[in-house]
């Protein structure tokens, strides 16, 4: 399982324009996690998208535009994991499913798919105002989503404990993308497992 990546929603008829705009959103989602966002040019995007350059500003006014609505379609369908992952967990058992999801060789391998704070948390503070707005948002609701799992749901330890727990999340993902030592990067893994699963000691 690639775990930070969601089939995108049907959605119903839509018009040429609305279906080239998705399709160049959805490509430029890909393209930010996996090149940064300053490694993703809108020419770049445009070509992997099947379209003239030219055709950009048919869809997005400018460039910020056009990454902060990529971020937020990665962030969204990272969110909308999340919540199926916990979703389909069984009973008592989510907040283990979302750590195991999340430290998985697969997702610490899927960078173009994964989780795009992961990808480009260290970018994000060079961002125009509204490519953080988008991040923000997500991020906040992924750490609502982990703080629904914790067995104090509703007390003020369950957020604090989320706030830990997806910032570990995040930091082993980072360092263990990071480092060319196939063992350590297990090992980070690991460690933070052992730390935050919810039958640790």
């Amino acid at each position: 399982m690639i775990v930070m990546k969601s089939k995108p929603a049907k959605s119903p008829a839509v018009s040429r324009k609305e279906a080239t705009h998705e399709r160049i959103v959805e490509v430029a989602s890909r393209a930010i996690r996996r090149s940064g966002y300053d490694g993703t040019g809108v020419a770049d995007i445009m070509k992997e998208a099947g379209l003239t350059h030219g055709g950009f500003y048919a869809h997005f006014d400018s460039r910020d535009a056009l990454l902060a609505e990529a971020g937020d379609r990665a962030g969204a369908d990272s969110v909308a994991l999340v919540a199926r992952i916990a979703a389909e967990a069984p009973q008592g058992q989510a907040l283990q499913a979302l750590i195991d999801a999340y430290l998985s060789p697969q997702h610490i391998a899927s960078i173009e798919n994964g989780c795009p704070v992961c990808a480009l948390g260290s970018e994000m503070p060079r961002q125009a105002p509204e490519v953080r707005r988008a991040a923000t948002l997500r991020i906040k609701e992924v750490i609502d989503l982990f703080a629904r799992q914790m067995p104090d749901w509703g007390q003020p330890r369950a957020h604090e404990q989320a706030l830990a727990m997806v910032c570990a999340l995040i930091g082993t993902t980072v360092l263990a993308r990071a480092v060319d030592d196939p063992k350590l990067s297990a090992a980070l893994c690991a460690a933070t497992m052992k730390q935050f699963s919810p039958d640790a000691d």
